[in-house]
């Protein structure tokens, strides 16, 4: 992640994103709609894992919920420069995170202060999702954004929790991960 390749691959997969998204022929009634996912997509988590063994060490829910609660997750670039191209088109961007909902506000804070500035929707796991899967949990919220009527037309995350399951919208885009999986 501290070398060029990862910044490269990630680049590939927003450029391919934006691509796509430029290519279709949208409607402009405010129903397009873009997932994001936020760790490891649209913030960085570099920062912590630098001083954690870059996820050799065991997760430690503890100390990670620490470093969230900074505040201070910088944008990883390509995703940052997607997210702007996608509303230079119009796209609403909504985003799911694995993150609580105790942590919302931070993340908020966190989000605009690297440049994600506006948001149709900033969903995060509440405790009903207890003992749930990510692809559970993920493809419920999904679900209920087309319920109020959005079309899910593309979905970027660095898991395949966050692209599989039901309701993924019309394309996903996978961005390079070698920290971590979840399943």
């Amino acid at each position: 992640m501290l070398g060029h390749q990862y910044r490269k691959d990630s680049k590939a997969v927003t450029y391919e994103a934006y691509l796509y998204a430029k290519s279709l022929n949208l409607t402009e009634d405010d129903k397009n709609l873009w997932i994001f996912d936020i760790d490891e997509t649209s913030l960085s988590n570099l920062p912590y894992y630098v001083h954690h063994g870059f996820g050799v060490e065991v997760y430690n829910s503890t100390t990670f919920d620490a470093w969230v609660l900074e505040g201070t997750a910088p944008a990883l670039p390509e995703s940052l420069k997607l997210y702007k191209k996608l509303s230079t088109l119009g796209v609403k961007v909504a985003f799911i995170t694995g993150r609580g909902e105790s942590q919302r506000s931070v993340t908020e804070t966190n989000l605009k202060k690297v440049g994600y500035h506006t948001w149709e929707k900033l969903v995060l796991k509440d405790s009903s999702y207890s003992g749930k899967t990510a692809v559970v949990y993920k493809s419920t919220e999904r679900k209920k954004l087309e319920e109020k009527g959005y079309r899910i037309i593309g979905n970027i995350g660095d898991q395949w929790s966050d692209l599989l399951g039901t309701n993924v919208g019309n394309r996903t885009f996978k961005m390079p991960d070698p920290m971590y999986y979840i399943s």
